[in-house]
């Protein structure tokens, strides 16, 4: 039997319809725009710039407890001070949002003195105030901020020090702690909990006492 030879006008439809598949699945964008990949790789400075005053600041001030009331239970009872008040990352110690005052000392590398804080006189308590201003307390202190929000253990680092740039950028930018040596101030930030001999806050806010 013969097959009778299929219409022109069929083969011509298939490959249109091949056109129009083909035109509707492909992606079209402007020269130099980002890839969908090269959109959502995460970009540090614009993380913090989108977290941290709108986000972090208010995580901590809301959390901060008094260092004197904090100490306290810490010593007393390290665990449950940091299931009360802190935030735990992993197996790491606790960190914990804080507020407290006392007089501003000498400033010895990036870290200020600050005494009459109402800890004992064993207790070295000290501000991070630059230029490098190092660990993760923001980050882990705000509470709402985990590891499975990121990639890899290499963004969740990034998202760290994206913070304590954007804090270095609007905290410590126009400080001098020179001039506040001798001063009653007043302070809120962050700090992870090792030893009771030494406290090192990284600050959201730093200020006179009028």
């Amino acid at each position: 039997m013969t097959l009778a030879p299929r219409p022109r006008w069929l083969g011509v439809a298939a490959v249109a319809a091949l056109v129009v598949a083909i035109l509707v699945s492909t992606e079209y964008r402007p020269a130099g725009a980002p890839s969908a990949a090269e959109a959502q790789r995460f970009d540090p400075a614009r993380y913090g710039a989108e977290t941290y005053q709108s986000k972090v600041v208010p995580a901590i001030r809301q959390g901060a407890t008094p260092l004197p009331e904090l100490f306290a239970a810490l010593t007393a009872d390290k665990e449950a001070a940091s299931r009360k008040y802190g935030h735990r990352q992993g197996t790491g110690p606790a960190t914990f949002a804080v507020t407290g005052e006392g007089v501003a000392g000498k400033t010895t590398g990036s870290l200020m003195l600050v005494s009459g804080t109402g800890l004992p006189a064993r207790t070295r308590v000290s501000l991070q105030v630059g230029p490098a201003i190092n660990g993760t307390a923001l980050r882990d202190a705000a509470g709402f901020i985990t590891f499975g929000e990121f990639l890899n253990q290499v963004e969740y680092a990034d998202a760290a020090t994206a913070l304590n740039n954007q804090m270095r950028a609007t905290v410590l930018s126009e400080l001098n702690p020179a001039e506040l040596a001798g001063e009653n101030i007043t302070f809120t930030g962050a700090f992870s909990f090792v030893t009771p001999s030494v406290i090192t806050i990284t600050p959201i806010e730093i200020g006179r006492v009028p």
